[in-house]
């Protein structure tokens, strides 16, 4: 028969059943039907062609209820005789989206994916597959063990398994580099990247791409099967070329540029044995796979994956957030520009405001520029930009130009007394209902609401910059914001493609209040003797993309100084305070952008500064400090400790809701190394008993900064984690 695998070759005719009616269901998590469960797979029978769609919404997860309906499609299929070819397609929006992330951290069920996916490659009769919206990870791998797959328009392909801290587990390492060779395959599974169906096609990942409706294109996909216009092959006969160049460059780039990352270079190892029968390559995948399982970074990094939706669940969610599309923005700087561009780019309407014509222009070319940037990272069209800079941005030196804006934001000099008079004029001006907000990165927003007499509408919008591309939004929310409005600002940061984390008032925040606490730290240490180059090599070796001195020359040396000139008069007479920033500054060497602070900026990239260095020596003479030889370990662990304290301090505080917040504000605000799951994930991986006794033992030498939050020593005494904390709240 044209485009058959094989005959069945079946001699048991005793378990044949009856052929399914044209619209029976298939309730595969009790393995047959019931009225009252909803089925996972709907079978149909048009002649020769069974149809199997895939209905487990919202997003087709491969479940276990799926993966066994599947397995049970198969069987009976396979017996029945009047079926010659199968077509496995999605009801709803997508194909397989993926893994049932509801199954994450419990015991695996059977079947197993791997168990599916060799369970259709096997089947005698062909079995093709219709892909739409998303064929990710193991929905991909279950595309791949069929004979032939169809794409339509709009297709999205990939591995994502390496961002979970693991490799595709049910034969994605060993099908793909049969399809698209070694090369192909390893930039996929090594990167996590999503494709499209045409670069999909191009790659063999698919074999036609086509338009339609999914059941339509799989009833007609099956006839062109059986009309032999389609080709059947079943991938694990397929051969792979040896690219041993490909698999050297994989490894050597991923040794340089991921050299803490697990999973990656097992994945390489996996895609190696892809040469191997598929028996032998399934059960190498499989070996290496489990290796991945049993990593502690697959742990964080499943944290770090719940962390991004977790935070959306707040006490305001069942608010209705106010309709905002036009938006003004106060302040034409980095950061004005970065939030206007941001808004820009989600298809709001923006009034870009400035304290003269000048400086307002030089927003907006701050703006094309940025503009300019997503051009050429395609996620924008030059159209788009030109209609962008057209009819969306305007630019203003009067705050009138605001009276019919739906959201306002202040991205002024971090100033109180500059924000208050901003506040009040705002107060005046916009129409009732507006949402006044504050991108402070410190100051209390129940202060700044205070200079209006709506201050339920006004709320704290932290963004971080670059502003269009840096994921986390901080909602902080002060005393008496109305609930619409923190609803506004979280349904804001999901229109921006941002991380929105709810933070209460404090000096901070969430994310500034904890980088305060590893500032000191990293004073105390480098006052007490390691340098400033080897406080930044510990941290960037432990995950971190660069150490907090490294940081501060990027930042600016000056906003931090300015921010501790104001808070001079609070501070307590007991704190250990090292002036050597302070030295630094009254220099004039602000970090990067004066040429030199820490590091001295050159055409050879940074350096030490042999003269903060001398500073660092003068300061250490004159407190009587003989300097201590500390190694990469004590380093961290000294800085991780005091990240954890404050953190677990800013929870009793209740400024943030869940650990798992402070979780998300550090892997998407701070560059907290994701494969080690936020600080608080980290602290449980630690574990509070050790983390006591640090506190404990660090305190002999300073009792004021070093105490043990209370709720560590309660963890510490009950063997309760964060993550239990995180579940409860």
């Amino acid at each position: 028969m044209p485009g058959t695998i094989g005959a069945d070759n079946r001699t048991d005719t005793s378990s044949f059943e009856m052929p399914f009616p044209r619209h029976m269901h298939l309730d595969s998590a009790k393995a047959n039907m019931t009225e009252t469960s909803p089925p996972v797979i709907a079978l149909e029978i048009e002649g020769p062609v069974a149809l199997v769609g895939l209905n487990n919404p919202p997003v087709n997860a491969a479940s276990q209820a799926l993966r066994a309906g599947l397995v049970k499609a198969m069987d009976q299929l396979a017996d029945n005789d009047a079926v010659e070819v199968i077509a496995i397609y999605g009801m709803g929006r997508t194909f397989i989206a993926g893994a049932d992330i509801r199954e994450f951290g419990k015991p695996p069920q059977a079947p197993s994916l791997p168990d599916v996916c060799n369970r259709i490659e096997a089947m005698q009769k062909p079995v093709l597959s219709v892909l739409h919206g998303n064929a990710l990870g193991g929905g991909l791998e279950v595309a791949l063990a069929t004979h032939a797959r169809v794409a339509i328009d709009g297709l999205t392909v990939g591995f994502p398994e390496v961002t979970l801290g693991i490799l595709p587990g049910a034969g994605g390492t060993q099908r793909a580099p049969r399809l698209t060779g070694m090369k192909t395959a390893l930039d996929l599974i090594t990167t996590g990247k999503r494709i499209g169906a045409k670069e999909a096609l191009t790659h063999g990942l698919v074999d036609k791409v086509v338009a339609g409706d999914p059941r339509d294109v799989a009833l007609e996909s099956a006839q062109a099967v059986l009309s032999g216009e389609l080709p059947t092959r079943r991938t694990g006969t397929l051969t792979v070329d040896n690219d041993t160049a490909a698999l050297k460059d994989a490894a050597e780039t991923l040794r340089k540029k991921q050299p803490l990352l697990f999973s990656p270079h097992k994945c390489v190892e996996a895609v190696a044995a892809s040469v191997k029968p598929l028996e032998e390559g399934l059960a190498e995948e499989r070996r290496l796979f489990l290796e991945c399982m049993e990593s502690p970074q697959r742990a964080g990094l499943i944290n770090a994956f719940f962390a991004e939706r977790a935070v959306a669940k707040i006490p305001e969610a069942g608010a209705r957030p106010r309709t905002v599309n036009a938006v003004g923005v106060i302040g034409g700087g980095t950061m004005g520009s970065g939030i206007a561009t941001a808004c820009l780019l989600s298809g709001l309407t923006v009034t870009l405001a400035e304290q003269n014509t000048e400086a307002a222009e030089r927003g907006r070319t701050t703006i094309e520029t940025n503009l300019d940037g997503a051009v050429k990272r395609g996620k924008l069209t030059s159209g788009q930009r030109a209609e962008i800079l057209s009819n969306h941005l305007s630019t203003t030196t009067d705050y009138q130009d605001f009276a019919e804006a739906d959201l306002v934001i202040e991205a002024v000099f971090e100033d109180m007394n500059v924000k208050r008079q901003v506040f009040r004029q705002l107060d005046d001006i916009c129409k009732e209902g507006a949402v006044l907000a504050t991108n402070t990165s410190y100051l209390d927003v129940n202060e700044i609401a205070a200079e209006t007499r709506r201050p339920e509408d006004v709320v704290g919008l932290h963004f971080f910059s670059p502003a269009h591309v840096m994921k986390l939004l901080e909602v902080v929310v002060a005393d008496k914001t109305a609930a619409d409005v923190v609803a506004t600002g979280f349904a804001l940061g999901k229109r921006l493609k941002k991380i929105a984390v709810r933070a209460g008032v404090c000096d901070g925040f969430i994310g500034n209040r904890i980088l305060s606490t590893y500032k000191k730290t990293a004073e105390y240490l480098m006052m007490d003797g390691a340098s400033p180059q080897e406080i930044d090599t510990a941290l960037t070796n432990y995950g971190f993309a660069m150490g907090p001195f490294m940081v501060a020359d990027l930042a600016g040396l000056d906003i931090a100084w300015a921010s501790r000139k104001r808070l001079a008069a609070t501070r307590a007479p007991e704190e250990r305070y090292i002036p050597i920033a302070d030295r630094i500054c009254e220099q004039g060497w602000f970090g990067r952008k004066a040429g030199r602070g820490y590091y001295v900026y050159g055409a050879d990239g940074p350096s030490p500064n042999p003269e903060a260095l001398a500073i660092i020596a003068d300061e250490r003479t004159k407190a009587g400090i003989a300097p201590r030889v500390f190694s990469e370990d004590d380093i961290t662990s000294v800085i991780m400790t005091a990240i954890i304290m404050e953190a677990a301090t800013v929870l009793e505080d209740g400024i943030a809701l869940r650990p798992i917040d402070i979780d998300a504000v550090y892997l998407f605000g701070y560059g907290f190394p994701r494969f080690r799951g936020g600080p608080m994930h980290t602290a449980d991986a630690i574990g509070a008993a050790e983390l006591v006794r640090r506190i404990e033992n660090y305190a002999k030498a300073d009792s004021y900064f070093w105490k043990v939050p209370q709720s560590l020593a309660e963890m510490a005494r009950d063997g309760s984690t964060f993550a239990d904390r995180s579940k409860e709240a």
